[in-house]
């Protein structure tokens, strides 16, 4: 649990107030993460535009499916929730349930699989990486600039996701998260459950 101390909804003004007002639009709730990285609206709402400024480049389910591979090779609860749930408007949920044990075998093409290992290499061997990690990548299909992009969408969950855990904030579990893809999304990490 943060330690910080953090606007109450009730008392929220401001840039504060904007951004809980969109989470509630957009979730149903404000998360603890919002709450927490409203401390500094300015910075977190750079976050956002960075955040939606790679979507849009690289795509929805190409985002969601490298910010699961890195979150996971983090080791992000945080965002393998928030995001897992994200990734349900453009994947199955028996897709997503295969995903979350094993990306490799779950019926994505060879070039997704390609950019969640880009992405979790990133997360967890970063410094290991060459040319040969963006010549894989170039050699299915993408262009220069969708692997800059997709670096980008992991080294931004990266710095995310290292905030959130260094900050101690509460993990939130989205409500429209059933109780079967809670816990497929954490047995990666050898948690079923939060709290």
């Amino acid at each position: 649990m943060s330690i910080l101390n953090t606007t109450s909804e009730s008392n929220a003004v401001g840039a504060t107030a904007a951004l809980y007002a969109a989470d509630r639009s957009a979730l149903g709730y404000v998360p603890s993460h919002t709450k927490v990285l409203a401390l500094h609206p300015e910075a977190f709402q750079a976050w956002k535009a960075l955040q939606s400024t790679i979507v849009a480049s690289l795509g929805p389910r190409r985002y969601e499916l490298v910010t699961l591979a890195a979150a996971q090779g983090i080791g992000s609860a945080h965002c393998l929730l928030a995001h897992g749930y994200k990734a349900l408007h453009f994947l199955a949920e028996d897709q997503l349930l295969r995903i979350a044990k094993d990306y490799r075998n779950a019926d994505l093409n060879e070039a997704e699989v390609a950019m969640m290992d880009f992405a979790r290499k990133l997360s967890t061997n970063s410094d290991a990486m060459d040319e040969s990690d963006s010549l894989r990548l170039r050699s299915l299909g993408f262009r220069d600039r969708e692997i800059v992009d997709i670096a980008l969408a992991a080294a931004a969950r990266n710095y995310l996701s290292r905030i959130l855990q260094a900050l101690a904030v509460d993990v939130d579990v989205p409500p429209q998260l059933n109780e079967k893809m809670r816990r497929a999304l954490l047995e990666p990490l050898g948690q079923t459950a939060v709290g």
